[in-house]
């Protein structure tokens, strides 16, 4: 049993239906936040500027990706009333989980960001002057 153990929330969704989620808001206050800096959404625009043909690729359950050093997988444990869960990847809630996904994905495609591709959090935009420019970046890209 983990002594950190979130307690464990629901959220009715626009569908009426309930989205489970786990209140960390305890741990984040203890946890040292990581000095990673999102870009200001202006210079993301600005990188932009001559590109005619764009795609986006949005990566979707970007926390799952991230696998959880072990030593901090009783942290974001989770409690129910029928007992202590714990995830061995990255859940969400965590308050570096944003930054800690997109160092990761900028690391990545460094080669290529700032000229052709721009990285926010979990969306990835490829940018070209032309299509075929355009289907080049896309085959180096996926």
């Amino acid at each position: 049993m983990s002594p950190w153990g979130a307690p464990v929330l629901f959220v009715k969704k626009k569908d009426g239906s309930l989205r489970l989620c786990i209140d960390y808001r305890q741990l984040n206050k203890v946890t040292i936040k990581n000095k990673y800096l999102l870009p200001r959404i202006d210079d993301l625009f600005d990188q932009l500027k001559g590109g005619a043909v764009f795609s986006k690729i949005e990566l979707r359950f970007r926390n799952y990706q991230l696998k959880v050093k072990e030593c901090d997988v009783p942290k974001i444990a989770f409690r129910t009333r029928y007992g202590y869960y714990e995830f061995l990847v990255m859940s969400f809630g965590l308050t570096n989980a944003p930054v800690a996904f997109m160092d990761l994905v900028n690391r990545i495609f460094q080669p290529y960001l700032d000229r052709f591709l721009v990285v926010f959090i979990d969306d990835i935009l490829i940018y070209s002057k032309t299509k075929s420019e355009h289907a080049q970046h896309l085959r180096v890209v996926l």
